[in-house]
């Protein structure tokens, strides 16, 4: 089974910048890639998927500011985070599924099998 660890966490003031690394085993091409979050007592929200060789998918909150990318060679997928805002605070996770089919389901933390222990994101305002 796949394995993900997340790094790149922390604090940041508004307006700040913070990028997220993903460290996947194995093959890691053979992987569609998402990103979710989850604040304290909220439900987990969709932030951005990236199908291999496809163009990426965002939420509404964080379209614009943030950015999903991948590097196959180097097993890693990453979440630029620009403009930060108190709101975006929560524990961010990286998610795996196998790449079958198309993407229609990738909003859904239940199209994911596969996911990492989670990195902290607290912007102070």
């Amino acid at each position: 089974q796949a394995q993900l660890v997340e790094s790149g966490g922390g604090f940041v003031q508004a307006g700040g910048s913070l990028r997220l690394s993903c460290l996947v085993s194995g093959t890691f091409s053979v992987y569609h890639v998402a990103w979710f979050r989850q604040a304290p007592g909220k439900a987990r929200e969709f932030v951005a998927a990236l199908k291999w060789r496809d163009n990426p998918y965002y939420g509404d909150s964080v379209k614009d500011r943030f950015t999903i990318s991948r590097d196959n060679a180097r097993n890693t997928a990453s979440l630029q985070m620009n403009s930060l805002h108190p709101d975006d605070t929560a524990v961010y996770f990286c998610a795996l599924r196998m790449a079958v089919g198309a993407m229609t389901d990738y909003a859904s933390p239940q199209a994911y099998p596969y996911w990492g222990q989670g990195t902290q994101v607290t912007v102070s305002s």
